[in-house]
């Protein structure tokens, strides 16, 4: 039950600091403060929490890495059930406080559905965005099973390095889709918009889900063919 419990916790920090950072310096590549700052922001965030419960949990605060692990045989399914329940809640319960930081305080969302994920950078292609989740779930993945295999032996610069990958993903992802590569990041939000009367980004929800667990698995497939002795 720890487990679950500091993933709830850990995924609940990253909406908080993740989104929370869209909301308030918006997502703009043009203007570029806000897109880098949105990026370190999410990035940041891996790496602190993984310095905290990553002794606990294995910090992955994302069904999709969880879902590379399973794939990977780090976890049983038992706990991979557990830890994409307690990642969904904690994302609600993030998107919840914001939701109640920018309306008590009434600040401005500059993002307008408290940091969800959208197609607009892609100009509503599902296709397009599929392929950008898929392709950014790949690499973050990818980098978390390489940099914690016993056999790399990184030891403590495995926290920096999976979170700078995940700011480097965001640099590229949030101008076409904000970058979920992680599908609780994108429920809670979602829902918390469609709670308050914007249903717009939870329409294309699913592709947030799907495009991150497609590449999560490929990586997994791909990693162990690589590393196999055979």
């Amino acid at each position: 039950m720890k487990k679950y419990i500091a993933e709830f916790i850990g995924t609940a920090v990253l909406v908080i600091l993740g989104c929370g950072t869209a909301m308030l310096v918006g997502c703009d590549a043009a203007a570029g403060g806000g897109y880098i700052l949105t990026a370190l922001a999410f990035g940041l965030v891996i790496v602190g929490m993984a310095y905290c419960i990553g002794n606990i949990s294995g910090c992955h605060i994302n069904p999709a890495v969880s879902l590379g692990v399973l794939i990977s045989g780090g976890m049983s399914v038992k706990d991979f059930v557990g830890y994409v329940i307690a990642q969904c809640l904690g994302a609600l319960a993030g998107a919840g406080i914001l939701a109640a930081i920018f309306t008590t305080g009434n600040v401005t969302d500059m993002t307008g559905g408290f940091g969800s994920n959208g197609l607009a950078g892609v100009n509503a292609s599902i296709v397009a965005g599929l392929l950008v989740e898929a392709v950014l779930t790949f690499v973050f993945v990818i980098t978390i099973l390489g940099v914690t295999d016993k056999k790399a032996n990184h030891g403590s610069f495995a926290g920096i390095v999976i979170g700078l990958t995940l700011t480097l993903v965001h640099i590229l992802g949030i101008g076409l889709t904000g970058t979920s590569v992680n599908p609780a990041r994108s429920f809670g939000p979602a829902v918390v918009a469609a709670i308050t009367g914007n249903t717009e980004p939870i329409a294309c929800l699913w592709v947030f889900i799907v495009g991150p667990f497609v590449g999560a698995a490929l990586a997994a497939v791909v990693y162990k063919a690589l590393s196999s002795e055979k």
